[in-house]
Formats: C-alpha cells, structure tokens, sequence
C-alpha cells in the first residue's frame, strides 16, 4: 500500500513539473526559427531550369533573402551548413545550383546535369539573374548577392547590372575570365554595401577587385586560417579559422542592416 502511495506520489511530481512552472529558458528570445530547405525551381532567359535550395525564416518574405551562388565545380550544398546560421540569424537564403558546377558535397547540381557538357564559368550568370528575378517575383524586399569564387566575381556584375541588389558577399572574387580587368570594372561601379574575404594567398590579387570598389561602404576581412571560397565558413572545412570569418561577416551585416549613425545637427550660433 505504502508502495503503491509513494509511486502516485512520484508521478503527481512529474505531472505537476511538466505542467505547472515555466522553466528558466521559458519566455526569453529564442532563435529564429527556420523550415527547409524546400526545392524551388525557376527558368533562366535561355530556357534552361535552375534548381535551388530555400530557406526560409519565421518572419519570412518581411525578412532579406540573401542568393548563395557556389564555386565552381561545386552545387548548392556548398552552402549547407552555411545557410541555416545564416537563416537563424534572420535571413532567407536561396542556394542556387549554376549551370557551370559539378558533384562537389557528395551531391549533384541539377541544373549543370541538364547539359551534356561542361559550362563557362560567365554562362552562370544567366542562372544568377534567373534568381534574382526569382526573389523580386515572390516579393522579397531587399536582395543580397552572396558569390563564392566565380560567381563571388559574378556577383559584382549582378549589383553593377541590377539596382534590386542591395549588399554584396563576395569570397575569394578573382579576375576568373578571358577579359583580364573585368571583375574589377563591374566593382568599380557596385556602390552598395561589400564585404570580401580570401584566403591568405589571395590577398594581394583581390585586394585589386577590393580597392576598385566604388562605394566606401566595404569590408576587406583577410584572415589569418583561410580557405578558397565560401568553404572558408565551414568548420568541416576550417575548423580552426571558421568562427572568426563568421564573426566579421555577421558584423557586416548587423552594421548594414542598422545603418549608418545620423550626423548630429549643427549647433545654432549664438
């Protein structure tokens, strides 16, 4: 009988914890929550179907949408671990599969499959657009273009092309195509928000693209633990140096998304 009163007892208690007092963590700010990835798919102007990943926060389309365009050789699983922090940290993010790019991740790019051949890295840009207009048909507000190697370089054309664009990410952008000089003409006509980042060996070519840049709202992080690319903000990847590209970035951003400090209005005289 005793037995019988003392294990009533026990799961009164358990009844009354999981139903009764809110725990500590209860009531405080959470983390955004997310959904997806979910498979989007969209037409480039020359027909071709591009293929992409979405991840979307709880605020959804009130929240930016930042295009993850990928490396070469590469697909949108670049990105994977790359884009749900980005997400929690209230951004939506499209991954996008470019034609020019290859099984990379483990994993297939669905829209260089269509292709019986290897495509140009400035082919992609079709794909790249194809995106944007993408983000500005579902009604996302403001857009950022976010480019690891190649399409880092891509990127700049896409913001010097398309005022929609409103900040730009650019990992490891080098001066990638036949016309040597290009990369840096379509920087000198960005005049949004940049942040670059490279590889160690890779400063002192990028600092080229960097310092034609037009607008003095940009970032040059050179880390001292660095990898080509995006791949530099995987811990998979750059277990040592990811946190602290990370941490510049999300600076970047936070910085952006505040705005400049308003200049304070003149004293009147007398």
């Amino acid at each position: 009988m005793l037995r019988t009163f003392m294990l009533a007892m026990v799961v009164g208690l358990i009844a009354i914890g999981c139903t009764g007092k809110k725990s500590e963590s209860e009531g405080k700010e959470t983390p955004i929550a997310t959904s997806g990835p979910t498979q989007v798919e969209f037409e480039a102007k020359d027909g071709t179907r591009v293929y992409a990943d979405l991840y979307m926060t709880e605020a959804g389309k009130d929240a930016p949408i930042i295009l993850l365009f990928h490396q070469a050789r590469a697909n949108a699983a670049e990105y994977s671990p790359i884009a749900p922090r980005l997400a929690k940290e209230g951004f939506n993010c499209l991954a996008v599969d470019l034609r020019s790019g290859g099984t990379a991740w483990q994993r297939k790019n669905r829209t260089a499959e269509q292709f019986d051949q290897e495509q140009s890295y400035e082919s992609a840009f079709a794909d790249m657009v194809a995106a944007l207009e993408w983000a500005k048909t579902e009604g996302y507000g403001k857009i950022i273009a976010f480019g690891s190697s190649y399409s880092a370089s891509l990127a700049f054309r896409l913001a010097a092309e398309n005022q929609e664009i409103r900040e730009v990410i650019a990992f490891s952008p080098g001066e990638y195509f036949q016309q040597k000089g290009i990369v840096a003409q379509w920087a000198s006509q960005v005049a949004v928000p940049v942040f670059v980042s490279c590889a160690p060996s890779e400063i002192a070519e990028t600092e080229k693209i960097f310092d034609a840049i037009a607008t003095e709202e940009k970032s040059f992080h050179t880390p001292e633990q660095g990898l080509h690319g995006a791949s530099a903000l995987r811990a998979d990847k750059n277990a040592e140096g990811a946190e602290a590209i990370w941490k510049a970035l999300l600076e970047f951003l936070a910085g952006v998304e505040e705005g400049p400090e308003p200049e304070p209005e003149p004293i009147p005289e007398g």
